[in-house]
């Protein structure tokens, strides 16, 4: 970075969302088509001048005096409006040759005015609005200005020393040649104040454009980000339905297929049973899965709309009495009301708890309780088994324990809690927990029966 010139002169920069401040952006190149305009518009202003000078002579008109040769005159309009050119793609020589060759015409008392003025006008405007370099566009726009406002006064002392200017007919309280001069200076201060501010708004309006563009550009991304996480947690909730339906099913299955293995040479009836209770969970499980599959075929369908709940715990245990485990289950406190997706919630967790309990526990008793207490309602699934048998809550990548991130999610999902642990007598616990408000309750229940649960 070179001293004394601002931090975002030479390097280019996105500025952050937002960010509606003078700061470190450069304007892109002119594209293709813009140069070609700036080509066209050249030729024309070119061609215009030419057209002026054809005409002030044709006309007699020379204001600045005794003209120079034809040749030199039709030069310094082509070298006034051609430079335009350059104005997007070289904004600064542009401004530099036109004010010279703008200045250099009127010194040779070149007739042409009109558009040499248009010119000059165009080229501190293409500055202001192109110039990549913001401190030396500044520098140059007002450096040409102050060069313009020289040359006036040069010219205007020029005038009065060479000849005494005519003021017929002037009656008004001020001196012609002051009421000239203020006039003068006010018709070209309006002029480059103009020129000057203009181009500054476009180069404004330009970075604005590109603020709203990376605005955008970031507004798609994140899009596109949260359209991958919402199928990736869809991926994720399948495949926990997936587990809750099919894990508890295929275990019963499995269990009474050895049951009948084993007893199907010794006791014929006893192992008819047994596949008779295969044949009955696979029907369930096939028609489970099919409710589920249409359920998430509908993509706004919720959850609960699967049917199942904490009123359907009963039923789902008849699996683990196919199983040959003996169940206990109890109901303590007052039954009431509760969200479905609490319900369903409760259920899953039980279902997932008993399913571990059939394959891993290798238990001859599982207890179910689901407790309804005045600020919240408990599932707790306990048996006789082994421990050990749950994943631990941070399985590595690639091991088991869908089911506990399963239950873990659809507790925290409520802002409920999960205890999952071995008990000190033997065997291994499950209990969930999730708060209900009296709202949701409808009566809060405040019987002693409850309390005491």
């Amino acid at each position: 970075m070179k001293a004394g010139r601002a931090p975002y002169d030479d390097v280019p920069h996105t500025p952050a969302p937002g960010d509606d401040s003078p700061g470190p952006w450069v304007r892109p190149e002119p594209t293709p088509q813009q140069r070609r305009r700036d080509l066209y518009l050249g030729l024309a202003m070119a061609a215009g001048a030419l057209l002026s000078v054809v005409l002030s002579n044709s006309m007699g008109s020379f204001p600045l005096g005794p003209p120079p040769s034809w040749p030199e005159q039709l030069g310094w309009a082509v070298a006034v409006g051609l430079p335009l050119v350059w104005r997007r793609s070289r904004p600064e020589l542009c401004t530099i040759v036109t004010a010279v060759a703008f200045i250099a015409a009127q010194a040779r008392s070149s007739p042409e005015t009109l558009a040499s003025s248009a010119a000059l006008f165009v080229a501190i405007y293409s500055l202001g609005a192109w110039g990549r370099h913001r401190t030396l566009a500044a520098r140059i726009r007002i450096g040409v200005i102050a060069a313009m406002f020289g040359w006036l006064a040069l010219a205007a002392t020029l005038s009065v020393l060479s000849s005494e200017p005519e003021f017929v007919g002037a009656a008004g309280p001020l001196p012609p040649f002051l009421a000239v001069a203020i006039t003068s200076i006010l018709f070209n201060l309006a002029f480059f104040l103009l020129a000057y501010l203009l181009g500054n708004s476009t180069w404004t309006s330009a970075r604005r454009q590109h603020l709203l563009e990376v605005q955008a550009e970031a507004l798609r991304r994140s899009r596109a980000e949260n359209a991958e996480r919402a199928v990736t947690q869809e991926r994720v909730r399948i495949a926990r339905e997936l587990h809750d339906v099919v894990a508890h099913h295929v275990s019963v299955m499995g269990v009474q297929a050895s049951a009948s293995r084993r007893v199907m040479d010794k006791d014929p009836a006893k192992a008819k049973t047994a596949l008779a209770a295969v044949e009955q969970s696979a029907r369930t499980a096939v028609d489970e899965l099919r409710r589920m599959l249409g359920v998430l075929r509908d993509a706004g369908a919720p959850d609960q709309a699967l049917g199942y709940g904490l009123d359907q715990v009963d039923s789902l245990l008849q699996g683990a009495r196919d199983a040959g485990l003996t169940v206990e289950y109890k109901i303590l406190g007052e039954p009431l009301p509760v969200p479905e997706s609490v319900s369903l919630a409760g259920y899953r967790v039980v279902q997932e708890a008993v399913t571990n309990t059939i394959k891993h526990a290798r238990a001859s008793v599982v207890d179910v309780r689901v407790r309804y207490l005045r600020r919240e309602v408990e599932v707790e699934v306990t048996d006789d088994g082994r421990t050990g048998y749950v994943a631990v809550p941070a399985p590595r990548p690639g091991a088991g324990g869908l089911g506990l991130i399963g239950m873990r999610e659809r507790v925290a999902a409520h802002d409920g809690s999960l205890e999952v642990g071995a008990r000190t007598g033997g065997g291994f616990r499950v209990r969930a927990r999730f708060p209900i408000g009296p709202a949701e309750l409808g009566t809060a229940d405040t019987s002693p029966a409850a309390a005491s649960a």
